[in-house]
């Protein structure tokens, strides 16, 4: 699983920053969450291929979260896209889209769809054998969502010396990956644990942007590997996110200690700062193991 951020500063694009844009990558899957303005060019800069997106997830309908999406959908079409692109996002986006492709005269070689977003419990809106993705609810001025992606638990391993030694059939190989017991033909019972080894550990992701602080997440983000967590402002302008409903480094940590995560990723930073390091020196007081996001900077989870 690995995370490239593509643009993570707040409001406007700049000559040397961009606006939220991400790409997730598991199981050899890209999953793009959030559009703003740069994305295709943020994503020829990583070298990440336009074809292999296939859902993009956007939090809310704010421009600097998703206005570069007409445009990456019209990419799609001049480069020849074939297969299909669904689109998660509040309701209203499909309206929005179609609108602007209709009045330019465009259309997709391919087929479109939207999974409009009301709800304002967490509900799974993607799952494949692999993955699945829930919604998480954010407080902001309008209809926000962030989003947890989750590995699904992994086959357990076979153990090749014990199942040799019980000479058991390798008909029975998917039986003992998915836990199951073995019977042998003289009545034994050989229990999974002697047959097999433990996966490791499923990963995830939670993408929390835009939102002020708002513990009411903290079940759904609930020991995460790794939690983005908007950072608009730092404690000295507290009054300006309580304005704007945006978080502090600071409330970023501390949703982040509550939860219980793994690591914290600060980002959707103000460009008011000429100096990101400002707000992971104050998560760092709360939260020490903390990262700061940067246009064109990969994670390993």
């Amino acid at each position: 699983m690995k995370l490239t951020v593509l643009g993570c500063y707040a409001a406007t694009p700049r000559t040397l920053s961009n606006p939220t844009s991400q790409v997730l990558e598991i199981k050899n899957k890209l999953f793009l969450i959030d559009c703003a303005e740069g994305t295709q060019v943020q994503l020829r800069k990583s070298k990440l291929k336009f074809s292999r997106i296939n859902h993009i997830f956007i939090s809310h309908l704010h421009g600097d979260h998703f206005y570069g999406l007409i445009g990456l959908i019209s990419t799609f079409m001049l480069l020849n896209r074939e297969s299909d692109l669904t689109v998660y996002g509040p309701k209203g986006i499909k309206e929005i889209i179609l609108l602007q492709l209709r009045a330019s005269g465009s259309f997709t070689g391919y087929n479109l769809y939207f999974h409009e977003l009301e709800s304002k419990e967490s509900e799974i809106i993607f799952e494949d054998e692999q993955v699945i993705v829930k919604t998480i609810p954010l407080n902001h001025r309008v209809y926000t969502n962030g989003f947890l992606f989750q590995e699904k638990n992994k086959e357990r391993k076979l153990n090749i010396e014990t199942i040799e030694n019980y000479q058991i059939d390798k008909l029975y190989f998917n039986k003992i990956k998915y836990g199951g017991d073995i019977s042998l033909e003289d009545g034994r019972v050989i229990p999974n644990a002697e047959l097999s080894f433990d996966p490791q550990p499923s990963r995830s992701y939670a993408f929390c942007s835009d939102t002020m602080y708002d513990e009411s997440i903290i079940p759904i983000i609930q020991k995460v590997d790794l939690l983005y967590h908007e950072s608009t402002f730092l404690e000295s302008e507290s009054h300006l996110s309580e304005k704007t409903m945006h978080s502090t480094a600071k409330q970023a940590a501390a949703i982040a200690q509550k939860a219980q995560v793994k690591k914290l990723l600060l980002g959707h930073y103000s460009t008011r700062y000429g100096n990101i390091d400002l707000f992971r020196q104050e998560a760092a007081t709360i939260f020490p193991n903390v990262e700061l996001a940067d246009d064109g900077k990969d994670f390993e989870i």
